[in-house]
C-alpha cells in the first residue's frame, strides 16, 4: 500500500468511497476534520463516520448528533441527537446498511469499559441496538443484505446477526470470528462483492481477509501499525483504502496517521445510500 498524500491523522477513521462523486473521504476523529483529496473541512466537534444521501449530501456522525452535511456548501443541519446528554462519549465506527439505515457506534472518550453502544438511524428514528460496548467497530453488511457484523474491539471477536426485511436485527448476535488466539484487535471492516470479510487489525499493520466460513485467506500489509478502517473504491471499486492513526504510538514514524491505497485487491461493493424522508 502507498500513502494517498501528506496528511497525517491523529486518529484516522471512517474510510469512505462516495459512489456518485467518485471521491474518497476519511476522518481525523480527534483532529475534528473530514478530508478528501480535493479539500478538508474542520468542525467544532469530533466526526467519525458518514454515509451518502445524494451527490452533495451526506450523513455525518458527530460526538453528540447525526447531521446532514452538504459537501458543496458546507451547510449542515442536525437530524437527531446522539448521546448528547452523555458528555464523556463520542461516535466511532459506522456504515449504511443495504436497507437504507445507518448504524453508528459510540464509545467513551477514554475508551471506558462498557460506556458505549451501537445504534441504528432509520426512518427518522434512532434506536439503540446494543449497549455495554467499549470500542464499537467492524460495522459491516454481507452483500446479500441478510446479516450484519460488528465487534467490541476489546473482545477480539466479530459478532454476526441476521437482519429482517427492514434491516433491523433479528435474534441474538453470535460470535462468528474469534481473533483471541492470534492476539489481534479488530477495527473497521467491510465486505467485498464475493462475501469476503476485510478487517483492519489495530496494532498489526494490516487488513486481513476472511472467507464467509471464517477461514483466514490473506492479509494486505499497511505501512503503519495502527491500521483502523478499510474501504473499497476507485473507478472499478477494486482499490483497497485504509486509514491509520498516530494515537497510541510512543514513537510515531513518518507514515503513522497516513491514509493508504492498494490497487486491484478485490471487487468491492458500492456504499449503500442512506434513505431519508426528504430524499
Amino acid at each position: 500500500m502507498t500513502p494517498l498524500n501528506d496528511i497525517r491523522c491523529e486518529l484516522g477513521e471512517g474510510a469512505f468511497w462516495h459512489p456518485l462523486r467518485g471521491e474518497f473521504f476519511w476522518f481525523d476523529i480527534t483532529g475534528r476534520k473530514l478530508h478528501s483529496l480535493a479539500r478538508s473541512w474542520e468542525f467544532g466537534e469530533m466526526p467519525s463516520a458518514m454515509g451518502w444521501v445524494d451527490h452533495a449530501r451526506v450523513v455525518i456522525a458527530f460526538e453528540t448528533r447525526l447531521a446532514l452535511f452538504d459537501l458543496e456548501t458546507g451547510q449542515s443541519r442536525t437530524l437527531c441527537a446522539l448521546e448528547a446528554d452523555i458528555p464523556h462519549t463520542r461516535a466511532n465506527d459506522g456504515r449504511a446498511d443495504p436497507q437504507g439505515g445507518f448504524w453508528i457506534g459510540t464509545m467513551g472518550k477514554g475508551a471506558e469499559h462498557g460506556a458505549g453502544a451501537i445504534w441504528r438511524y432509520c426512518g427518522g428514528e434512532l434506536r439503540r441496538l446494543y449497549s455495554d460496548i467499549s470500542i464499537p467497530n467492524a460495522i459491516s453488511f454481507a452483500p446479500d443484505g441478510h446479516s450484519a457484523c460488528f465487534t467490541d474491539t476489546v473482545t477480539s471477536r466479530i459478532m454476526r446477526v441476521g437482519l429482517d426485511a427492514q434491516g433491523w436485527p433479528k435474534g441474538a448476535p453470535e460470535s462468528w470470528l474469534d481473533m483471541n488466539a492470534e492476539g489481534l484487535n479488530p477495527d473497521g471492516a467491510v465486505f467485498d462483492a464475493e462475501g469476503r470479510f476485510w478487517v483492519a487489525q489495530w496494532g498489526a499493520g494490516r487488513v486481513a481477509s476472511y472467507a464467509p466460513d471464517g477461514q483466514f485467506l490473506r492479509a494486505v500489509s499497511v505501512p503503519a501499525a495502527h491500521s483502523s478502517c478499510p474501504a473499497f473504491g476507485g473507478p472499478d471499486l477494486r482499490s483497497l483504502y485504509c486509514t491509520t492513526a498516530r494515537q497510541g504510538r510512543a514513537r510515531p514514524h513518518s507514515l503513522d496517521g497516513a491514509c493508504f491505497v492498494a490497487p486491484d485487491v478485490a471487487p468491492g461493493v458500492a456504499e449503500h445510500r442512506i434513505r431519508l424522508d426528504d430524499a
